[in-house]
């Protein structure tokens, strides 16, 4: 395109800029009349969005001024949302902007007759069409720009929020972080920690939350040094969920906490969850993911005291709430290396008798002797009640 100063547009040009007022008001007025939902946004929004159409005519002006070069159409379409906050970008859609700019296009296009010189018309539409499309393309950079920059903001406030769930800072402090990332707080909540897979954070993240889209869970993640750190919101079943986001860990051990009714209560499930992944190379043959709780001898044994406590609340302590006869029982069984004959010889009772404590040794801490895992885990709680001096004395009969 020739410059328009130099004849091509030139009397165009003079009426645009004589007409770029009413343009971006009637195009206001179109709007309002043909978009519903423009006429339900706050004042200061419409008056945004009438900034940037005024933008849009100034730009054109100043296109046809510089002679429509190819490079200037987007640097000056740029310019156009530059006049409006990027909370507008937050407040309407990029679709209800597409509308909008077609409005703005429509009418400009109906006035091309009165705003063009005689025989400048054809070359007018050229014109507005090749601009509108430079608008259209700087309303999809403006939208990815503004999306670039939540998500970064975002990525900052999750890591924050995984930080102070591991260093169990308060419910307020995780409430505020927590409503400002729009977490719903959909019960139950549970924690599951794994090895971070490497790479960039936000493609560490982005993979998970595809995956936790299509079951249906809230989520919130973050990468704490080598390890990926989700909250996991409204799973019935946090260790199925997790088991289906397996795909966003790196190798090695993935242990889910125990669910707790909120955010609030995330922080021992954080904790859990951090224990049982320090302690889950000691049961290389572990499930994946794991539940904590099913870490529980190798997390006290590494020195977790929340596991001793549990293994000598619910297993020593109830053994000994519930009769000496069942420690006796259980230590006679353990010394006959779990053959069950040997140890009601050892006990001088009958087998069935054996097999009968052996079922209520199950009822009372859940752990059955008969299975090896469990069998491990209550020699453990007999090793750390008998050790620990505030477990409950043995009756005399033990």
């Amino acid at each position: 395109m020739t410059d328009p100063d130099d004849g091509d547009l030139a009397a165009t040009l003079r009426r645009i800029e004589r007409a770029a007022g009413s343009l971006a008001t009637a195009s206001m007025a179109r709007m309002d009349e043909s978009l519903p939902w423009f006429r339900g946004l706050p004042a200061d929004q419409r008056s945004w969005v009438m900034l940037v159409a005024q933008a849009g005519v100034r730009s054109l002006v100043t296109w046809l001024h510089q002679g429509g070069k190819a490079d200037s159409p987007q640097e000056l379409s740029d310019e156009v949302f530059a006049a409006a906050p990027r909370a507008l970008a937050r407040s309407i859609s990029l679709q209800q902007t597409v509308a909008l700019i077609k409005v703005t296009i429509d009418v400009v296009e109906e006035q091309v007759p009165s705003l063009a010189a005689p025989g400048e018309e054809q070359l007018l539409r050229e014109v507005v069409l090749q601009f509108s499309r430079e608008i259209a393309f700087s309303a999809a950079r403006a939208y990815a720009r503004a999306a670039e920059s939540r998500g970064a903001w975002d990525a900052r406030l999750q890591a924050l929020l995984v930080d102070a769930l591991l260093r169990g800072d308060s419910p307020d402090v995780l409430a505020s972080r927590a409503a400002a990332l729009g977490w719903a707080d959909a019960p139950p909540v549970a924690v599951a920690v794994g090895r971070s897979p490497g790479g960039e954070v936000a493609a560490v993240l982005h993979t998970v939350y595809r995956a936790a889209r299509r079951i249906g869970v809230e989520i919130i993640g973050g990468v704490h040094g080598d390890r990926l750190v989700v909250v996991l919101g409204g799973a019935a079943d946090p260790l199925a969920a997790t088991e289906k986001l397996l795909a966003g860990f790196g190798s090695g051990p993935v242990v889910v906490g125990p669910a707790v009714p909120s955010l609030d209560e995330a922080t021992d499930s954080a904790r859990a969850a951090l224990a049982g992944f320090r302690a889950a190379p000691a049961w290389p043959a572990a499930p994946r993911p794991v539940a904590a709780a099913d870490l529980l001898p190798e997390r006290a044994l590494a020195g977790d005291s929340e596991a001793r406590r549990s293994l000598r609340h619910d297993g020593y302590a109830a053994l000994v709430r519930a009769g000496g006869e069942l420690l006796e029982t259980l230590d006679a069984f353990f010394a006959a290396g779990g053959v069950l004959e040997s140890a009601a010889r050892a006990l001088f009772v009958h087998p069935n008798t054996v097999r009968y404590r052996l079922r209520r040794i199950a009822d009372v801490t859940g752990l059955s002797p008969l299975a090896p895992r469990d069998a491990f885990a209550l020699r453990v709680a007999l090793t750390i009640g008998r050790l620990d001096p505030a477990a409950p004395p043995a009756s005399p009969h033990t």
